[in-house]
């Protein structure tokens, strides 16, 4: 039992991490003002990791990971091939929302968290391939999808926003708009 509450914990840790993460970014916060913050002992944060990169990795890991889950919940919604690379972009748009552009500076300059972006951005970007192939089986969409590709790794990069001023959000909703547009679905209506 002992072991199920410690875990509990650290979970319910790791969310309010996550959310003061993404409100403020984590490069400035050192762990005595992360404690500070949540109103708990550094020893109670070192349950989460043993360091504050560790921990910072953790987080960001644990923050993609749910994030993850959720897009992939949205999408198993969908039944509409054509509307399912919407549904699952759009997704990604909303998780994104949330993250300051603090987050997304501290993300990019710490080497270890700009590698798990870059990880689910690949993950990602294979994951719309496959569903604009689906969508619109041939050459076309095989260009298509090769392109949502190159433009989800330009996001990651930061050189959507650098041309466009988009953030990531926002570009992914716009890629999902460009897709939708190209594959002939029709837009949902708002639920």
């Amino acid at each position: 039992m002992e072991t199920q509450a410690r875990t509990r914990k650290r979970a319910e840790l790791v969310d309010r991490l996550i959310e003061l993460f993404l409100e403020r970014g984590f490069a400035d916060l050192g762990v005595a003002d992360l404690a500070k913050l949540l109103r708990c002992s550094k020893t109670t944060l070192y349950a989460v990791a043993e360091s504050k990169e560790q921990i910072i990795t953790a987080v960001v890991r644990a923050f993609f990971r749910r994030a993850t889950d959720r897009v992939e919940a949205r999408l198993a919604e969908e039944a509409d091939p054509r509307l399912r690379i919407e549904t699952y972009l759009r997704a990604i748009s909303t998780e994104l929302s949330a993250a300051s552009p603090a987050f997304f500076a501290d993300l990019t300059a710490f080497a270890p968290a700009r590698e798990i972006y870059r990880r689910n951005t690949g993950f990602a970007a294979e994951r719309v391939r496959r569903l604009v192939l689906d969508a619109a089986p041939g050459q076309d969409a095989a260009f298509a999808g090769a392109v949502a590709g190159l433009v989800m790794e330009a996001i990651h990069r930061g050189e959507i926003k650098a041309n466009t001023g988009l953030d990531d959000s926002a570009a992914y909703a716009a890629l999902a708009t460009l897709l939708v547009a190209q594959t002939g679905a029709p837009t949902p209506t708002p639920s």
